[in-house]
């Protein structure tokens, strides 16, 4: 039975929003919150789609980076082949190149042999050229003049011969000589040529390794330079974007809070403008009221002014008079949910120690007779962005 009222209010609620303009500052202000909080939605809606494609644009950057990555990756193991063809290379060079070296001083060593056979074989020839020259041709007569058979005559002439002969042969000799010595300096040459054509092709291949070294090492310390960046602004915009996540989930539930408490506000609103209201003096005020409401004006507004303690009591008669809350001043105070010093305990502290002031009874008291100088506000809080009062008095908003 209580399920259907209930229903049956909320429907009666439902057509009255529709029907009925409810002038009341708090639902206006509530109306403009709930229009900022989703225009702030939206702006964060805006930054997160934003952020995605750019974070989508990010990764296919990176894809395209370790595509680039991955071929430098291919070549450089092709580098590495040639690396290690020319090093071979280099060392097939060095190798000639010792060969060469061996040669050389092999070829030096010979070619130093055979001049020091030709200065010998040119000291016996300039000898004989001088005996030949001097005394050959009178010894030659004195020999066969002086034969003493003809027998002796011709051993004599086949001795001459044999010298003759063996002039020759040391001629031919040091002309062979001659020319051996100019066959190994021209190898000698030749051999030095090609020393210097290896050094050179060596040179050539130290430098091409160097080369081939440089160029990848700097394109792969570039594409991971640029990998690394890129995946310093994925981590970046994937954290921006987790961020602007939350943001719109608080501001979802912050949107729904301020509707339901927009429902709420329009409800109490209109049970308002629809409720009856008392006169003070149909007030039967209980032993102790004035007590109990002098404290709780204390704790509420016990540092403001007189002014702003006759304002937070008469949000409390207010509710007295109307037919919406409690009929008593007991019954609003301890309404559940409605006063924070009696859900922290401080009312019960400062009734406990009787703490509210002279000012405080003289507010109570003057409430109490029927003054109010909020007009039948029943709410009043700390001031609070997006709320219009319809006074502000002191630390406290009233509507």
């Amino acid at each position: 039975m209580r399920f259907k009222q209930n229903t049956a209010v909320l429907l009666v609620f439902i057509l009255l929003i529709g029907a009925v303009p409810v002038s009341v500052y708090a639902t206006d202000a509530t109306r403009q919150q709930i229009e900022e909080a989703e225009q702030e939605r939206n702006e964060t809606q805006s930054q997160l789609d934003t952020t995605r494609d750019n974070l989508e644009t990010l990764n296919e950057q990176k894809d395209s980076l370790e595509g680039t990555l991955s071929t430098l990756n291919t070549e450089l193991s092709q580098v590495s082949n040639n690396l290690s063809e020319l090093e071979a290379k280099i060392a097939d060079k060095e190798a000639e190149i010792e060969e060469t070296n061996e040669m050389i001083a092999v070829t030096n060593q010979e070619l130093e042999e055979a001049i020091a056979v030709k200065d010998q074989q040119y000291e016996t020839m300039k000898l004989q050229i001088q005996f030949m020259y001097e005394k050959s041709d009178d010894l030659y007569l004195e020999m066969l003049l002086s034969a003493g058979s003809f027998a002796e005559l011709l051993n004599r002439s086949d001795y001459i011969e044999q010298l003759s002969a063996y002039e020759q042969k040391t001629l031919q000799e040091y002309k062979d000589t001659q020319a051996q010595i100019e066959a190994i300096a021209a190898d000698l040459e030749l051999a030095k040529a090609q020393l210097e054509t290896d050094m050179s092709e060596l040179d050539a291949y130290k430098v091409q390794v160097v080369a081939e070294q440089s160029r990848v090492s700097g394109l792969v310390s570039q594409a991971s330079n640029s990998l690394a960046s890129t995946s310093n602004q994925i981590s970046d915009a994937e954290a921006a974007a987790l961020a602007y996540e939350q943001q719109i989930k608080e501001q979802e539930e912050n949107i729904t809070a301020l509707k339901a408490k927009l429902a709420e506000e329009l409800r109490m609103a209109e049970l308002a403008n629809q409720s009856s209201w008392r006169d003070i003096s149909e007030v039967s005020f209980a032993e102790g009221d004035r007590y109990l409401l002098a404290n709780l004006i204390y704790c509420e507004a016990g540092g403001e002014s007189y002014t702003g303690q006759v304002a937070v009591g008469s949000v409390v008669m207010n509710r007295v008079l109307s037919s919406v809350y409690p009929d008593t001043i007991v019954g609003v105070i301890y309404q559940s949910g409605q006063f924070s010093p009696v859900a922290s305990g401080r009312l019960a502290l400062a009734l406990t120690e009787g703490r509210a002031t002279a000012g405080c009874y003289q507010a109570a008291d003057a409430v109490m007779s029927g003054t109010t100088n909020v007009g039948n506000c029943v709410y009043f809080r700390t001031p609070v962005e997006g709320i219009v009062p319809r006074y502000t008095i002191g630390g406290h908003i009233f509507y």
